[in-house]
């Protein structure tokens, strides 16, 4: 641990000590509960009644006020989200309570019988649609520049820096025209709360609570109805065919019909929104995941991008408008040029 983590540990546990009495804190107890992409670490402690979580959340790097705003938003929506315990935003610390230890993806990871895995997922789907009629008090905008200023990690961090390609005129000018059509559609949609994450290693399996459990909403914000059922079916860390991705997502569509969701009347309409909109995040996580390595040292997120990639490629290869695009992952990841489309 270095110096700066270190210091940190020690003033949350000074923070824990002056708040142990009444919460029934066992500081001892106190050990690595996960840590996550970001700045953000998370401890488990012994309480009188359980455990809970501690957050630590460095000022200057993490804010935790979003978190505190969107955890309110998601309980008024009847969601299973932490409840805040304690709280020192100018330290970046909160308490919250422990929706338990396993994620979907621990679950799935560790081996479940499929008639487990569709009610989980059938819980997912309900919790998502309920997501989408919370308030959207407060949460910015997932606008056209955002969704941009997200698409740019692709050449920079996947293209350039991880494929280790030059990128010419022609090529960026496929990417341009590329990011344009996504976002021009993308921005079509309804607007709804985006969790932004909503995929397994962000939903909890707890025995004593409503499944799933929500937890790293943080960064939640209003945008594309879309977004949240294409991160669910076509989930970075969890590889699911593309029969399992539609029966996921017909079962949500009538569920979000049902719910009143200003979703298509058409499936197959609905079908192509949600395959653009997980194009655009499927093409951003390829340089998040590649800028985690090259730039944080978290190599680990390397595992993932033969995944994302075919999941890239589903839509791609699907719609002739990104057949350009298609090219271009060919050459990046020397893969045999596809015959048919120019540049």
């Amino acid at each position: 641990m270095n110096s700066s983590a270190e210091s940190r540990l020690s003033a949350l546990k000074n923070w824990l000590h002056g708040i142990a009495g009444s919460h029934g804190l066992d500081i001892g107890s106190l050990r690595p509960a996960s840590s996550d992409a970001s700045f953000r670490r998370y401890y488990r402690l012994g309480t009188a009644s359980g455990t809970a979580i501690a957050m630590d959340a460095p000022p200057g790097q993490e804010d935790c006020r979003p978190f505190v705003h969107v955890t309110g938003l998601l309980a008024q929506a009847g969601l299973t989200v932490p409840a805040i315990l304690a709280q020192d935003l100018q330290q970046g610390f909160l308490l919250l309570s422990d929706l338990g230890e396993q994620t979907y993806y621990q679950a799935i990871q560790a081996g479940l019988d499929d008639a487990r895995l569709q009610k989980l997922y059938r819980d997912a789907i309900a919790a998502l649609v309920r997501m989408q009629g919370a308030s959207t008090t407060g949460l910015p905008a997932y606008d056209a520049g955002r969704l941009a200023q997200e698409l740019a990690v692709f050449p920079e961090w996947y293209a350039q820096r991880h494929c280790q390609a030059s990128l010419g005129a022609a090529e960026n000018t496929v990417l341009e025209e590329t990011f344009a059509a996504l976002i021009a559609d993308n921005i079509k949609q309804p607007s709804v709360l985006v969790h932004r994450d909503f995929h397994s290693p962000n939903l909890m399996v707890g025995a004593a609570q409503e499944n799933p459990g929500i937890i790293d909403y943080q960064d939640a914000l209003v945008g594309p109805l879309s977004y949240d059922i294409a991160s669910l079916v076509m989930d970075a860390r969890t590889t699911w065919e593309e029969a399992q991705q539609l029966d996921w997502a017909i079962r949500y569509w009538e569920a979000a019909r049902a719910a009143g969701l200003a979703v298509p009347d058409d499936f197959a309409d609905f079908h192509r929104a949600y395959e653009w909109m997980s194009l655009q995040r499927n093409l951003r996580i390829l340089g998040v995941f590649a800028r985690l390595s090259h730039r944080d040292g978290k190599h680990h997120y390397l595992d993932h991008i033969p995944r994302v990639n075919t999941y890239v490629r589903q839509v791609a290869g699907r719609y002739n408008v990104f057949r350009p695009l298609l090219r271009l992952l060919d050459k990046l990841e020397n893969r045999q040029v596809t015959t048919g489309y120019t540049f």
